[in-house]
Order: structure tokens, then sequence, then C-alpha cells
């Protein structure tokens, strides 16, 4: 089954670059520089950042459905990222290099199935999340910390 993979947009979290650490704080983020790669991968480009680059962790509602699904947890930007990631039938680093969670969802946002991989386990664990024809999206988590990683649907 063919798959489509997005990022998060940078609009949301255009603010938050440059802003004094202080200032940062005040909003619930801090700015974290990456000490090793893999280790702290970006929403938005969907890569693990380079030793010496500057992200943003911050709370993201990741599911803002009115449903018990509702949910929000840390997530790492980098700070200045600009680009969206994209892509069809192409699996993230960040998802290839760490075991995955992924939830799927339904017209109503209910969570309807779920499932644990890794590796090239990942791309056939979204291929039979998506043959359920109720599954209208997929949330992928980073199992280890269960943090939002990115949204998949079919391409």
């Amino acid at each position: 089954m063919s798959f489509r993979i997005t990022g998060l947009p940078p609009e949301p979290f255009r603010h938050l670059y440059g802003l004094p650490d202080a200032e940062l704080a005040t909003l619930g983020a801090r700015r974290v520089i990456a000490d090793s790669q893999p280790g702290y991968p970006d929403r938005i480009e969907m890569r693990d950042v380079r030793p010496g680059e500057a992200l943003i962790l911050v709370n993201y509602t990741h599911q803002p459905a009115a449903t018990p699904f509702r949910s929000s947890h840390a997530i790492f930007v980098r700070e200045g990222a600009e680009r969206t990631y994209d892509a069809v039938d192409v699996l993230p680093e960040p998802l290839r290099l760490r075991p995955i969670a992924l939830r799927a969802f339904d017209h109503d946002h209910f969570m309807i199935d779920a499932g644990l991989a890794e590796c090239q386990g990942v791309e056939i664990l979204i291929g039979r999340l998506l043959a359920n024809p109720k599954a209208v999206y997929l949330q992928a988590h980073y199992a280890s910390r269960g943090c939002y990683a990115a949204r998949i649907v079919r391409a």
C-alpha cells in the first residue's frame, strides 16, 4: 500500500526561533543543543539534527480533536526549520532508527488499531493499518518516549 508521510509545518513554531532562553521558558519551551546523532529528531524536516544544531523542545498538541484521544507531548523542532518533510513511500531516517508505535484513527478521530514496529517492519505495519478502510490517518510516535513523530496517510 502506498503511503505519504508529512512532518509538521514550521508556522506554529517560527515565533520561537531566536527567542532568548528566558523568554522560551516563559512559554514552556526550552532550547537544546544536539550533542549526538542520532538523538534529536526534528518533526518539521524529519531528520536527526547534527551535533551543535539548536532545537526547540516544546509541547505540541498532535491530536487536537475533542475525543478521549486528545493528546499532546514534547517534541523537538530544529530552530530555523522551514521545509516540511513530505514524501510518498519513503520512510525518513528517524522512523527507521527507532522503535515506532503507529496508531490508526478513523474519521471521528477515534483510535481503531495500533501496533509497534522497528526498521523495515514499520512499512509493513503502515500497510496493514492503512488496509483497514476505516483508517483515515496514522500517527507515528517514538515508542520509547511516546513523542509524536509524523502523520501518515494513503498516497
